[in-house]
């Protein structure tokens, strides 16, 4: 077995933890260059940070006591759904393609980073950012919109933790089939504004008609806008959590599944 087909099975491993400083030291790097990278950093960091407003003007003018929900529960989910989608999914998208069109990730495989090191440790600035986002905009619509403390912060903490997750895969495979940094800013749009739209971002589910409900549950951000506003409505039933739970695991299987299948290492010619 030659050096390089050991390096892609994962047969040749080097000591406990270099992995880790591997796709450390490549996250620094990358972060180095998104700091660059003012476009993006701009709409990583500060458009999800203003979307959240006119969700909360539309919330205003919808009947939400019948649904259970306030403006502060239908804006928290939302303000993090924006994150995933600007500051880890649309990010990557352009992170990965760049990379691959700068010959960056075919020379970072001839060396001792595995296949999946290159790829975590590209989308850990991304990945990051978005958390310590949702993180901050959790705090401010809990002081701004007098949420009280969520009565199942578990759901909460595992649908964020499943989106950061299935956003850098799904970026993964969004970037496998677009061919340069430009069309990096127009691949991502058809994912985020079905989501914005269908994934109870800006319209609650519980609002839509049930046969549009049903179908707008199998979306990707859908499970995870659900787990986080159960979180902190309380009143998520276990089987709808379970659903949830199980709708986001399978699109992230599946976007692994894309990843290793057509991710592309070299730039498309």
């Amino acid at each position: 077995m030659s050096a390089t087909t050991e390096h892609r099975t994962g047969a040749a491993r080097g000591p406990a933890g270099t992995p880790l400083r591997r796709m450390t030291a490549l996250a620094r790097a990358e972060l180095t260059l998104l700091g660059r990278a003012k476009g993006t950093l701009f709409a990583a960091v500060f458009v999800p940070l203003v979307l959240p407003l006119s969700v909360r003007s539309a919330a205003e003018e919808m009947d939400l006591a019948g649904a259970g929900l306030t403006p502060g529960t239908v804006v928290l989910p939302a303000a993090v759904g924006f994150s995933l989608l600007f500051a880890v999914y649309s990010a990557l998208v352009g992170v990965f393609v760049v990379r691959r069109e700068e010959l960056v990730l075919k020379r970072l495989r001839t060396g001792e980073l595995r296949d999946a090191e290159i790829l975590g440790g590209s989308a850990l600035p991304a990945v990051l950012i978005g958390l310590a986002q949702c993180l901050l905009l959790t705090v401010g619509c809990t002081v701004l919109l007098d949420l009280p403390a969520p009565p199942a912060p578990h759901l909460a903490v595992l649908g964020l933790l499943l989106g950061l997750v299935m956003c850098a895969a799904l970026a993964a495979v969004t970037a496998a089939f677009t061919r340069t940094g430009e069309s990096a800013q127009v691949t991502p749009m058809p994912l985020m504004m079905v989501s914005v739209i269908g994934s109870g971002m800006f319209v609650p589910l519980e609002l839509l008609p049930d046969k549009l409900a049903s179908v707008c549950e199998l979306l990707p951000l859908t499970p995870v806008v659900a787990l986080v506003r159960g979180g902190w409505t309380g009143d998520l039933p276990a089987g709808e959590a379970m659903g949830a739970l199980v709708t986001a695991v399978a699109w992230t299987g599946l976007a692994v599944f894309a990843v290793r299948r057509w991710f592309r290492w070299e730039p498309r010619r």
